[in-house]
């Protein structure tokens, strides 16, 4: 959504000055912005995200700090408000020394009403902000019982008390630092004839293939008026002249003969309209995607489907988690955002899951998700804690949702709304709601009521899921464990230390969250390490690792199935290896289940800042080893190798998410360790639209000792790929030296760099990385003997003329091997 500044707006965006309360600490700060980054900024304080400095600036969220400016208004005369959102979190606002607004939810808009409190000429307004987590144990204190929050989460304490991202107070990926400031609008504008506070779209998608698109706009007028409303759409205009008083809800109802639908990526067009409602001095548009979206829960055999049907088709859903792109709002940009969307459809995405301990995200993050195709499941901000059920608390909650809501569901990438993250499974986490389970499940009830009652006013007909994951309404069963309804998170390979092989041994209808942790990449390690750091042991390494036991599970699976790397380099290589070898096990198995299982949402797509965790896109946007590899086992058409449970065969899977037939013709092989490939079978398949069909098996007696089992396909729709496994474990194998030959060369037309690798042997997940941060075409791919790959590096930022970067490559032989 954007906004058109009318007349009598004035934006009070810019350099504010900023005090700590007690008047010690003076400096200045940018609006929207934080106020550690401006601290930094200031060199009040070091680099958060440097070495342990994240020890050093726990003071910041412990003070009272204040933000102020100037301005001056012509003239006074009139109806004034101010406009404020992403007020982070508890403040209070002044206009002139007088009290404007009291605060107390980051994820509400806020428009108090200033016209007695402004003067002509000069006028000052400051923000005073509380400390978050001084106003959280005040307001823990006040709660008629205790409310527990997951200490291993949040190391600093009662977060659950405020509605602000939950992660800010810490979480197994995340620094824990408690920001504060003012991340969105902040502007003084004076009310005319009338405002727009929501405009809401509706959609009936007729028998005959037309569509009727109502529209309702909500104005607000102070007193009786009449307001001259414009609707558009595509062209399409039209006045109305209404009179409002109060609060007013306007509709227009736009008849489209012949639609064009959106659609999610991968599966058609992503078709938008441009909506606007204008008032004389104020407009608002919007992107609009025509379509219908369904959630599939009818019960079968084995419980109950979890499935996602656009405009009469089911999706298979292929995707990530998403959490804020930087744990200091400054430090992140709608550009650093549209990277990482980017990334995502480039890895042959269609579903994003905004986790619900961060942000509802801002407007041009949905835009983005529209024109990329990338469905939303949205979650409220509601993360593994338990929180209260007070009337003050449930009143800000359903006044939170309402406009959310309203903000947020025009969007067609909108697909589900989502009541919390895991909160039915954290009644077990504390020992006070295992020992009292009855109060906190009804006060849990209260909170999650309150939540889908507000949802269902604000969009009637929304759908809504309760929690997730959830195996289904008013279910409050073990989602974790169980596979037969609802969607699932399955943590028992990354929580539990099972192998990989054990995500074959569950079934999901749809897993919302699993994951596996890896190192950053060594050239993000540098951004906060030193050289007298690099070692998984070292303070600052633990201190950039936030899963407790986190640097052990890596290291302990790589004892599992591969020989311990020759150094430290090597070990963040082979970290990002094993993680992406298992989130394929477990993408490959679950798609072949389809349509028994019809969607798979690894946790996590991003970082908040650098650190050790599941992300498949480095702090900064740098794909990891795992992204090069999702981007081949989400292709829509894939082929995958799967052992039968006793081990004794070997099935090939043909997945085709496509609206047409594809046949695909698979060349299997063995390849030696010399890197000599030897062929097996030739094999034709064919595979319905949005079908999963066994293209060949083949007996493991077939895959001779000291070979890996390898194929390629092509398919008739173009896609094509290729594929290793091993039947047994990588550090069985005892590998010879690739004997990599690499060449390069700039290329002037691009400014992109062109590398040539060329194996002498057998070169297993070839990783190319170098300072220079950029993009490479490929990456994390196999060589046999005498074969070729063509890479293309494209450098972030253009690259000095005649100054390539230094590139490093790594192979799973060298990685492990001496010589």
């Amino acid at each position: 959504m954007t906004q058109q500044p009318p007349p009598f707006n004035i934006d009070l965006s810019g350099s504010w000055q900023l005090t700590s309360v007690d008047g010690e600490i003076k400096s200045v700060i940018t609006l929207p912005g934080d106020v550690h980054t401006a601290l930094y900024r200031a060199a009040l304080i070091p680099d958060p995200y440097f070495g342990r400095n994240e020890e050093k600036v726990q003071w910041v969220a412990e003070r009272e700090w204040a933000v102020e400016r100037s301005f001056t208004l012509q003239e006074a005369e009139g109806d004034w408000y101010l406009d404020i959102d992403y007020l982070d979190t508890v403040a209070s606002v002044y206009v002139n020394g007088f009290l404007a607004l009291e605060a107390d939810n980051s994820f509400r808009r806020y428009r108090p009403d200033v016209s007695s409190m402004l003067r002509s000429g000069d006028n000052v307004i400051r923000i005073v902000f509380a400390s978050n987590p001084a106003v959280g144990a005040e307001r823990q204190k006040q709660q008629p019982f205790y409310v527990p929050y997951s200490t291993g989460n949040s190391p600093i304490p009662d977060g659950n008390m405020l509605r602000k991202p939950q992660c800010h107070f810490g979480w197994d990926w995340n620094i824990a630092i408690a920001p504060l400031g003012l991340y969105g609008t902040i502007a003084l504008k004076r009310l005319e004839s009338a405002r727009i506070e929501h405009v809401v779209t509706r959609q009936t998608h007729n028998l005959d293939g037309s569509v009727d698109l109502t529209v309702t706009a909500t104005l607000y007028s102070k007193g009786p008026s009449i307001a001259q409303v414009y609707f558009d759409l595509d062209g399409e205009r039209v006045r109305l002249d209404v009179g409002v008083h109060g609060e007013t809800h306007v509709n227009h109802l736009f008849h489209i003969d012949k639609p064009r639908l959106w659609w999610p990526s991968g599966s058609g067009e992503q078709a938008l309209y441009m909506l606007s409602v204008e008032l004389s001095d104020e407009a608002v548009t919007r992107q609009i995607g025509l379509r219908t979206i369904e959630l599939i829960t009818t019960p079968d055999a084995s419980g109950a489907r979890f499935a996602f049907k656009v405009n009469g088709r089911e999706i298979f859903c292929r995707g990530a988690n998403w959490i804020p792109a930087d744990a200091l709002y400054s430090l992140s940009s709608p550009e650093k955002t549209e990277d990482l969307l980017q990334s995502a459809k480039a890895a042959n995405m269609n579903m994003i899951r905004v986790w619900d301990g961060g942000f509802y995200e801002q407007d041009h993050f949905y835009d983005l998700c529209d024109r990329l195709g990338l469905m939303v499941w949205q979650d409220f901000m509601f993360a593994c804690n338990l929180y209260p059920s007070t009337e003050d608390f449930l009143e800000n909650v359903a006044i939170e949702v309402n406009y959310q809501v309203r903000r947020l569901s025009s969007h067609p990438s909108i697909a589900l709304w989502c009541g919390d993250n895991e909160l039915v499974g954290a009644l077990t986490w504390f020992e006070e709601s295992r020992k009292d389970r009855d109060r906190y499940l009804v006060s849990y009830d209260r909170l999650n009521r309150t939540i889908e009652q507000a949802v269902k006013k604000a969009l009637p007909g929304a759908l809504w899921w309760p929690s997730s994951p959830a195996s289904g309404y008013l279910d409050f069963g073990d989602a974790w464990h169980a596979d037969g309804s609802g969607d699932m998170h399955y943590w028992s390979v990354w929580h539990e230390n099972k192998s990989f092989d054990n995500y074959r041994s569950v079934r999901p209808r749809f897993c919302s969250e699993f994951g596996f942790q890896s190192y950053t990449s060594l050239p993000v390690i540098r951004t906060y390490a030193e050289e007298k750091d690099m070692n998984i042991a070292s303070p600052v390494m633990e201190l950039h690792q936030k899963n407790a036991g986190g640097n052990e599970r890596i290291a302990g699976t790589m004892f599992r199935y591969f020989r311990f790397p020759k150094d430290f380099p090597n070990f963040v290589y082979l970290s990002q290896i094993q993680q992406g070898l298992a989130i394929k096990t477990a993408v490959e198995y679950w798609r072949s289940l389809k349509p028994h299982c019809m969607g798979t949402i690894y946790w996590q797509l991003n970082d908040t800042w650098p650190v050790a965790s599941w992300s498949s896109l480095d702090y900064g946007g740098r794909w990891k080893a795992m992204h090069y590899l999702v981007k081949r086992f989400f292709q829509p058409v894939a082929v995958a190798a799967i052992p039968s449970e006793d081990g004794k065969t070997i099935r090939f899977s043909l997945v085709n998410d496509t609206l047409a037939d594809v046949s695909v013709d698979l060349s299997i092989s063995v390849l030696t360790m010399k890197g000599e490939r030897k062929h097996l079978k030739d094999v034709q398949a064919v595979c319905s639209p949005d079908a999963a069909v066994t293209a060949a098996t083949i007996d493991v007696a077939e895959i001779g000792e000291g070979t890996l089992l390898a194929w390629r396909f092509t398919a008739s729709n173009g896609m094509g790929g290729e594929g290793h496994h091993v039947n047994g474990t990588y550090k069985a194998l005892e590998l010879e030296p690739s004997g990599l030959v690499v060449t390069h060369e700039y290329v002037e037309t691009s400014g992109a760099i062109d590398i040539n690798v060329t194996a002498k042997g057998l070169a297993l997940f070839v990783m190319i990385e170098s300072e220079t941060d950029g993009k490479y075409s490929d990456n994390a791919f196999d060589l046999a003997a005498g074969e070729s790959r063509r890479i293309t590096f494209t450098p972030a930022e253009p690259l000095e003329r005649g100054k390539l970067p230094d590139f490093r490559f790594y192979d799973l032989h060298s990685c492990q091997s001496a010589d």
